[in-house]
């Protein structure tokens, strides 16, 4: 948790500087980089999480693989080995992401289906999502079997249970208390 929160309050200093210098839309497509390269690796998270690697060989290993980065990027590496927190660059990537998105007004939005969405499903979908939020939404699709039919739709903390499941589970409730 407290890694969490450390990453939180990193991400969101290098948001505002990266504000400050108008530069916070490159600075995002470093961060999805530096989260989307660690996440895919399991040798460099394993490195980076390394307790008796040095932190600035750690740094080292980061500046070789992600070159041409923005320098406000490359400074957070320098402050993050300075602090001892390095192994949490990953991670202050994936807060920095979820940072600017709200920043830009965007928000994710996650629908769990039994199969595939279709084209007509999708429409109800985002018809749903603009009663919940005005703002601009990403939308993802999460094939969950076990909800039977229908779906769940997540946007930020407001979850919307649409599934057979549910309802199902609902109905057994009722039938058991009376």
């Amino acid at each position: 948790m407290s890694g969490t929160r450390a990453a939180i309050r990193y991400a969101k200093a290098v948001l505002s500087l990266a504000i400050d210098e108008k530069s916070e839309e490159t600075v995002n497509n470093d961060m999805k980089l530096i989260a989307k390269t660690v996440s895919e690796n399991e040798d460099l998270d394993l490195a980076l999480k390394n307790a008796i690697a040095k932190p600035d060989t750690k740094k080292e290993i980061l500046n070789q693989i992600f070159t041409g980065l923005n320098p406000l990027t490359s400074k957070m590496f320098d402050v993050l080995v300075d602090n001892n927190r390095i192994d949490a660059v990953a991670e202050v990537a994936r807060k920095y992401n979820e940072l600017y998105e709200a920043h830009i007004g965007k928000e994710k939005a996650t629908v769990t289906t039994a199969v595939a969405m279709t084209e007509d499903l999708e429409i109800k979908v985002m018809a749903k999502i603009k009663e919940l939020t005005s703002k601009s939404v990403e939308l993802e699709n999460i094939v969950d079997e076990g909800i039977i039919g229908g779906f769940i739709l997540r946007v930020g903390d407001i979850q919307y249970d649409a599934s057979i499941a549910s309802k199902l589970n609902k109905l057994k409730r009722e039938f058991t208390l009376n």
